[in-house]
């Protein structure tokens, strides 16, 4: 499938730069607020998600959904979805977050909480939306993103009948190269941030389970590799951190995905490696198009908004309404 024809991304000359183009417009969507009706779905392992509806004045509901899953550390109230919420308000489609295990402001009941390959809860997300909604599209943001792509292609016969087509954007396909870059010198900012608010939810969780977890200098950690090799990987029954990364990257199911997705990566994005811009991949594929703007860093693609949407929420609607 040849790259998606759309709009070309240009950013503003006062924003470029890849760290401005991913901070300026995480910080300015931040005064979006969106008025969500909360539902809990019970997982059947006993643990639970908690799912966001987005509350339209004046806007009924309707039979078509996008689903949206956010990035590490992330939730229904982070700016990027919220700013996507705010984009939908034209469309004629209810908008639902989906806040993975933990995320949702209240400390998840089991030992493990989401990683970057946790498709079992997003199945279970799936039927229960299912019930309600004829037609559903995935939305995924960075970590979702890879979610959503790994859930595409990973087992064609359980892909809900209802899912339409899916997007995901500044995705970390290739979960080590991005771990590695992320852990660069360039990006020691961004790292010190995830392991603060990592930690903290290890923290937490220590308290609850405190024969199982040891959170004992979890703060002192320099990068995932640490962090995903004494956390993550042990938690979620992977051998090691490369093990980790190894099975749960959407990298390894891009070829099988057979419902239309569309992968939106920035080149200049702080935190992809040079595998997350599967070229070749997308070309020879039926279903998935991408498009890899030069500029836009990392879930930013700062400018101005057209209506109600950003750059890439507007390429993204289009490609979806279009299916």
């Amino acid at each position: 499938m040849p790259l998606l024809d759309c709009r070309p991304y240009r950013c503003p000359v006062l924003l470029r730069g890849e760290h401005m183009e991913t901070i300026v417009p995480n910080l300015s969507r931040r005064r979006f607020s969106v008025p969500y009706r909360r539902e809990r779905v019970e997982l059947a392992d006993g643990d639970f998600v908690d799912l966001d509806t987005a509350i339209y004045e004046g806007k009924e509901s309707f039979d078509t959904c996008l689903l949206a899953l956010h990035g590490l550390e992330g939730s229904s109230t982070a700016p990027y979805v919220k700013s996507l919420a705010k984009a939908l308000r034209r469309r004629e489609w209810d908008f639902v977050a989906m806040n993975m295990r933990g995320c949702s402001h209240e400390l998840n009941r089991a030992l493990r909480f989401y990683h970057s390959g946790e498709t079992g809860d997003l199945r279970e997300v799936l039927l229960f939306l299912a019930t309600r909604y004829r037609r559903i599209f995935l939305f995924g943001f960075s970590l979702g993103g890879n979610v959503v792509l790994k859930y595409m292609g990973e087992n064609l016969g359980a892909v809900s009948s209802a899912v339409a087509g899916a997007v995901a954007v500044s995705a970390p396909v290739d979960l080590q190269g991005s771990a590695l870059q992320i852990g660069g010198p360039g990006n020691r900012f961004y790292m010190k941030r995830f392991i603060r608010l990592l930690s903290q939810k290890v923290e937490a969780k220590a308290q609850v389970y405190p024969e199982e977890l040891d959170a004992t200098g979890v703060r002192e950690l320099k990068s995932f590799q640490e962090f995903d090799g004494r956390y993550t990987a042990p938690l979620n029954g992977f051998a090691s951190a490369q093990d980790y990364w190894r099975k749960c990257s959407a990298l390894n199911w891009l070829q099988d995905i057979a419902v239309p997705s569309l992968l939106i990566n920035a080149r200049n994005d702080p935190f992809l490696s040079d595998a997350c811009f599967p070229k070749e991949i997308a070309r020879t594929s039926p279903a998935l198009y991408s498009v890899f703007p030069d500029r836009g860093g990392h879930l930013g693609f700062p400018g101005k908004r057209r209506l109600g949407c950003a750059w890439h929420e507007e390429v993204a609607l289009e490609f979806l309404a279009g299916l």
